[in-house]
């Protein structure tokens, strides 16, 4: 885990319409049951649908009395790899920031980056492209900053009923697939390959 014992600065990008802010408060939510604090909120601004949409998390051991935007964050979870050539992505990084991004293939970025289809999933699982849930479970392998089983019980508690176990699905699914290619991610996050997995 990134930076144990301190404050984490999580920052989601999506599309309108994606789940980018339901991401970012399922998080919050799921740290909460971890017994952390944590803070999710959107950015600023009206969401439109297919628009960028940016929201945020913070996780600390200890109280949070930052009220802010994240400038600069530890890691950038990117639900939609269409949005990684826009400059807002790669705002405020520093050099240890870390990528999470839902992509077949990618292009090298100077960046930590884990990826994983999460698109195909959802195809798979929902029958639509939402792919929110789904890299909240690679997010949660990749990090170890929130339990699987605190994010499984925050779409249970959250979720209407009929939209639980695909969900969970999604969930674990991305999770045990991220567990089984970790090594591999770890070896191309070095040296990303411009191919599909």
């Amino acid at each position: 885990v990134k930076g144990e014992g301190i404050m984490l600065e999580i920052r989601f990008h999506g599309r309108g319409g994606q789940g980018a802010v339901t991401a970012a408060a399922l998080l919050a939510k799921a740290a909460g049951y971890d017994d952390k604090y944590a803070q999710g909120f959107p950015a600023f601004g009206v969401e439109r649908r297919g628009a960028p949409v940016r929201a945020f998390v913070r996780i600390s051991e200890k109280p949070i009395t930052l009220r802010s935007q994240i400038y600069s964050p530890d890691y950038v979870v990117v639900l939609d790899p269409s949005l990684m050539n826009l400059k807002d992505v790669t705002q405020g990084l520093r050099k240890d920031s870390i990528f999470i991004v839902n992509a077949k293939n990618f292009k090298k970025m100077g960046y930590k980056t884990y990826f994983y289809d999460a698109t195909s999933l959802a195809l798979e699982i929902l029958g639509k492209n939402i792919v929110n849930t789904a890299m909240l479970g690679v997010f949660a392998k990749v990090t170890g900053l929130v339990s699987l089983e605190s994010i499984l019980k925050v779409i249970e508690d959250e979720f209407p009923p009929k939209l639980v176990e695909p969900n969970k699905t999604l969930v674990e699914r991305a999770y045990k697939e991220r567990a089984e290619k970790l090594h591999e991610a770890i070896i191309r996050a070095v040296n990303p390959p411009l191919e599909s997995r």
